[in-house]
């Protein structure tokens, strides 16, 4: 198995979020995890990284992450937030090339062949027109664009992204989740999304995680999936916290 929750139980204090987590992907897939506001979507993500403590178990590639404190380090799971926030100027390609960090010795300078690399994923993304643009001039569509390059440069196995079309228009929405399939398809990575666009999702090959439903389960993608999921989302029924 790529990752499998067991029995999960999460949440902060006395409000717990997600209980009783359940679910394997057996190979390198695309997730879309939707739910309500408070489903425990990012209460997720966050025990996935070890940031909060959780009952049962998550394995990596069979492996319990808590045996694994140094994942991130060995390029195993990379992340996407929300929103990052850079307050000084730096150029894109600065920016998109750091994603190579965790494959450079300490105070090792980063190479034309590394800018290259940078370069063609941002060329990927339809950015290549921005790679000397100042990054902090950038529209916040633009930024998470960017971003998003940055985190396909890391190159990790498993990759949390945390709405990453939040700021996008339609065009771009489209453009993001098409590359994020060819991403699995083509190069094996396992794509875990958080999102709450829903009607993106039709196109696509993978799976839906409802975390608002009583007992989320892992569904293929499909038409029917989406619509089913966005009415239950649409219906206002909240998960019990």
């Amino acid at each position: 198995m790529i990752v499998e929750a067991k029995n999960l139980v999460a949440g902060y204090g006395q409000r717990v979020l997600i209980r009783n987590l359940s679910f394997s992907i057996p190979s390198p897939a695309f997730v879309a995890i939707v739910g309500h506001n408070g489903a425990g979507k990012t209460t997720f993500f966050r025990a996935f990284q070890g940031k909060i403590s959780y009952q049962g178990q998550l394995l990596v590639q069979n492996h319990d992450l808590r045996h694994l404190p140094d994942a991130p380090a060995k390029g195993l799971v990379a992340y996407l937030p929300q929103k990052n926030v850079i307050n000084f100027p730096i150029k894109v390609h600065d920016l998109v090339v750091m994603g190579l960090f965790r494959k450079k010795r300490f105070f090792e300078n980063y190479s034309a062949e590394d800018y290259m690399l940078a370069a063609h994923t941002l060329e990927q993304l339809q950015l290549l027109h921005l790679i000397d643009h100042d990054f902090t001039t950038l529209s916040g569509g633009e930024q998470q664009l960017v971003w998003l390059a940055q985190l396909m440069l890391q190159d990790a196995s498993i990759n949390l992204l945390d709405e990453p079309t939040q700021q996008l228009d339609v065009y771009y929405k489209n453009q993001v989740f098409a590359l994020l399939q060819d991403w699995v398809t083509q190069q094996q990575k396992t794509v875990l999304c958080i999102t709450h666009d829903l009607y993106n999702l039709i196109p696509l090959q993978g799976y839906l995680l409802n975390l608002s439903k009583p007992e989320p389960i892992l569904e293929k993608i499909s038409r029917e999936t989406v619509l089913e999921n966005q009415a239950f989302l649409e219906s206002g029924r909240q998960p019990v916290v």
